[in-house]
């Protein structure tokens, strides 16, 4: 079933941060949101976040930092247990082990605090909480900025071959176009507070409209990473 949300729109201050936006995912729809620091992306995202868990939908998201996700002074082991009593689920060995393995944190040592696994491995725990309730759609706000470039590019990569053969659409919230461009088959540019472009990966690329779909494609540098 198609995901909808009408009429998304935020105000800060009295000043317009986000103007009513409409967002749609198809099953297993994967779609990038783009665009310059502080044009309103993550806002959108925790406004669609928000929106559709107030409705009952199955929505999970992944913030930027794992910092913003776990608690340094408690337990990995403590993070997985109040994640699945937040979601409502029962514990479930055999779910956590598929989703270790799947996101090769298998090795990690539940009970140490997040500072006794990388940055890499405690990213990776994140997403493996977010995927606990299979989620219809999986919001990812910028998920690898705090990871160098090899890093993110695994982490993305075993997360593309979790969810291939599920119908879990992915909202990816990134500035990096490289990053969005290799992983999604459909992008959207935001600019002050709109989306400006919304169009198929292959077109986007090929055939910019707007002036702020241009300006990222312009920089041609992206093609170069790994992720």
């Amino acid at each position: 079933m198609t995901i909808q949300a009408y009429g998304l729109s935020a105000e800060l201050s009295g000043h317009t941060i986000l103007y009513p936006t409409n967002l749609d995912f198809k099953p297993g729809e994967r779609v990038g949101l783009v665009g310059a620091s502080g044009s309103g992306k993550s806002t959108l995202g925790h406004e669609l976040v928000d929106t559709l868990r107030a409705r009952g939908a199955s929505v999970a998201h992944v913030p930027q930092s794992p910092d913003e996700a776990l608690d340094p002074l408690r337990s990995m082991a403590f993070h997985w247990r109040e994640a699945e009593k937040a979601l409502g689920v029962a514990p479930d060995h055999a779910r956590r082990e598929m989703l270790f393995k799947a996101l090769q944190i298998e090795r990690g040592d539940l009970r140490k605090r997040p500072w006794g696994w990388s940055r890499g491995m405690q990213q990776r725990f994140v997403i493996a909480m977010a995927l606990i309730g299979t989620p219809d759609l999986l919001v990812m706000d910028e998920p690898t900025s705090a990871l160098d470039p090899v890093v993110a590019a695994g982490t993305m990569d075993l997360l593309e071959d979790y969810l291939k053969d599920r119908q879990t659409a992915l909202l990816l919230i990134t500035h990096d176009l490289g990053l969005a461009a290799r992983r999604v088959s459909r992008l959207m540019v935001m600019e002050a507070g709109r989306i400006v472009e919304d169009a198929p990966t292959s077109k986007f690329l090929s055939a910019p409209e707007t002036q702020a779909a241009k300006a990222l494609c312009a920089h041609r540098n992206w093609l170069e990473l790994p992720c």
